[in-house]
């Protein structure tokens, strides 16, 4: 996220996309709804007439898939309408020119063909994010689970910098996080491209400092990707550690996953529980959880903090960089002493510029929002303030493609999947509670009611979803938060694997799979 949480109350017009707020986030949404007391314009872009889309001033009900399109006419209605920040073009862009010739192209009447959403709405939610003297946009997996993802995330930029929406009190682009320390995990290099600090794995420099940090020569190339390392269980990849993810319930096309996963010559799983996943492997280590764990947490808006322990873990559970560096040790790994996860932490902040200026000991006695490059820095509650690390911001010419798998006779409606509030993730902790289980104890298809008596179904009864790939049974609910055509399901239970569905494609640069979209025959059954 670019700007804090607090900013969430600050903004003139709100634009969120891809983002079922309400239900995903369900806390920051209630300073969404604090804005709009103060006054604030919501503009609301999803499928579905999800709780955040009833707050609106503009709805903007898209085909699932479509993202791209729709921005694209909002770039263009803005650029028509006089509403650039030319100072701020000037001064902070570039290729501007370029991407106002290119927008050009894309009125507002060429997205409805493709969004369905009518031209004059896209008009008005365009003119009233461009004329705002702060502007902020929120997005979620809506936006980035999709073969475009990147594209998708990349107009959004687009648009904030045309607007100079970027860098400033109540504006940016802020992408809310599914779990509590993604953002962490993403720090501390937990990608395939990077190591600790987004440090470019590419770079010789990098390449060097880390060697010597680590007193050991270090790869010189990308990491494979989840998607890739999958693909190459039982071949190139043949034994694997999976830490703290439902691999089997999550990931797309779920009978290739379980596949891979028993091709494996030695599989791990470290868990805090017995999940889908972990029953597949030959070894669960079992992990402590958040109330068991002394360490660290970098949330949604970057911010740093302490986790403190607040009970005996049970049994044998440890700390996950307990199990790992152990894990490391056996395996004959140098470097790997650790005794604490204060130590863990302190290497983090030598090795890392964005927290160069943090420890263990600072972090004790208060919370810092990163980069904080030095010991007397306060932190970076809103990044790229009067300038961007890199230089100048760079428009992206994006253009408008189909998604994956498109509707077609033999599958002729739109499935798309998400969360519930009642429902953490796969359940493997909710699914656990009989409070949070009375409240949601079953996996329903959310139908159109006009679908329902069109395609001889009925409420309540049972229905069999069929793609590309396989089969679910589910319960069908008849309501209007989908539009005709579309069809919506968590992906929370196992009895309901939805993911046997999904996975007809991923975008090219991230690898993240299309569970947004994927085309769907709805049949009913007994």
């Amino acid at each position: 996220m670019s700007n804090p949480l607090d900013d969430m109350e600050k903004p003139d017009v709100i634009f969120c996309i891809g983002t079922n707020m309400t239900e995903c986030h369900p806390v920051a949404a209630t300073r969404i709804k604090r804005a709009i007391a103060k006054g604030a314009k919501l503009i609301v872009a999803d499928p579905r007439q999800v709780a955040l889309a009833e707050l609106a001033d503009i709805h903007l009900p898209l085909r699932v898939g479509s993202d791209v399109s729709l921005l694209l006419a909002m770039a263009h209605v803005i650029a028509r309408d006089g509403l650039v920040d030319e100072a701020f073009l000037e001064e902070r862009t570039t290729e501007g020119t370029k991407f106002l010739d290119h927008v050009a192209e894309y009125p507002p009447e060429w997205a409805e063909s493709i969004t369905g959403v009518d031209a004059k709405l896209i008009e008005q939610a365009a003119q009233w994010y461009g004329a705002a003297e702060r502007g902020a946009i929120y997005y979620t997996l809506g936006i980035t689970e999709h073969i475009c993802g990147v594209d998708n995330v990349q107009s959004l930029c687009n648009l904030a910098l045309v607007t100079g929406n970027i860098g400033r009190e109540g504006t940016g682009i802020n992408p809310m996080r599914g779990q509590n320390n993604i953002q962490g995990a993403g720090d501390c290099g937990a990608l395939p491209n990077n190591y600790p600090g987004f440090q470019s794995v590419l770079d010789p420099a990098n390449q060097a400092k880390f060697a010597e940090a680590y007193g050991k020569e270090v790869d010189l190339e990308l990491g494979p990707t989840k998607v890739q390392a999958l693909d190459m269980c039982g071949d190139l990849i043949r034994a694997m550690i999976i830490n703290g993810e439902n691999t089997v319930v999550t990931d797309p096309d779920r009978e290739h996953c379980e596949h891979a996963l028993k091709s494996l010559d030695h599989f791990v799983v470290i868990d805090i529980f017995l999940t889908e996943t972990a029953k597949l492997a030959d070894v669960v280590l079992p992990a402590t959880a958040w109330a068991e764990t002394d360490g660290v947490c970098a949330n949604t808006e970057r911010r740093v903090q302490r986790l403190r322990k607040a009970v005996t873990p049970p049994g044998e559970a440890k700390p996950d960089w307990w199990i790992v560096s152990r894990i490391a040790q056996r395996m004959g790994l140098e470097g790997f002493t650790f005794n604490s996860a204060k130590e863990v932490f302190n290497e983090l902040c030598g090795l890392s510029p964005i927290y160069a200026g943090l420890d263990w000991d600072r972090i004790e006695r208060g919370e810092y929002l990163w980069p904080v490059p030095h010991k007397e820095h306060k932190g970076t509650p809103i990044l790229h303030r009067g300038e961007f690390e890199n230089g100048r911001g760079i428009f992206q010419l994006i253009e408008y493609r189909d998604p994956a798998e498109t509707i077609s006779p033999e599958f002729p409606v739109w499935l798309t999947t998400g969360r519930r509030l009642a429902a953490y993730h796969t359940r493997t902790q909710t699914g656990r509670s009989a409070g949070i289980d009375y409240l949601l104890s079953e996996e329903t298809l959310e139908v159109n009611p006009s679908d329902v008596a069109t395609w001889g179904l009925e409420d309540g009864g049972w229905c069999t979803l069929t793609s590309p790939r396989g089969s679910v049974r589910v319960k069908v609910e008849s309501n209007k938060r989908s539009p005709p055509g579309t069809v919506f399901v968590s992906f929370s239970f196992d009895d309901v694997p939805v993911n046997v569905l999904t996975g007809g494609g991923y975008d090219p640069v991230t690898h993240t799979a299309e569970l947004k979209v994927c085309p769907v025959r709805v049949e009913p059954s007994l």
